[in-house]
């Protein structure tokens, strides 16, 4: 099994900047793929950013050019550097991780952003 804890969010103003955080542990030499999604109130959860084993990302249209993934390997962390926020960005961030078997989630993390 794999454990994510996730970290990082909070309020900030239009134009502002969080970067969000998502440990694993467990089974981790399984993961194959981690990634960012969001849900706001009464919507899909959908993909905002992710990579492969590879080093390939994969970036949803509308934060392209202001959020970033990143990985620290050594730490067994990916991040979510999100810069430039809107409102529309206010969702709860959940860390995703794919393994040979299935996907697992992290807790959620709340972004609000306020205009």
């Amino acid at each position: 099994q794999v454990q994510l804890v996730e970290s990082g969010g909070g309020l900030v103003q239009a134009g502002g900047s969080l970067r969000l955080s998502c440990a694993a542990s467990g089974s981790i030499f399984s993961i194959n793929a981690m990634g960012w999604y969001r849900q706001a109130p009464g919507k899909q959860r959908d993909l905002v950013a992710s990579f492969t084993s590879g080093g390939s990302t994969n970036y949803a249209d509308s934060v392209k050019g202001r959020f970033t993934i990143s990985r620290d390997n050594a730490k067994n962390t990916v991040y979510l550097q999100m810069n430039s926020l809107k409102p529309e960005d206010t969702a709860v961030y959940y860390c995703a991780v794919r393994t040979d078997t299935r996907p697992y989630w992290g807790q959620g993390t709340q972004v609000t952003v306020s205009s």
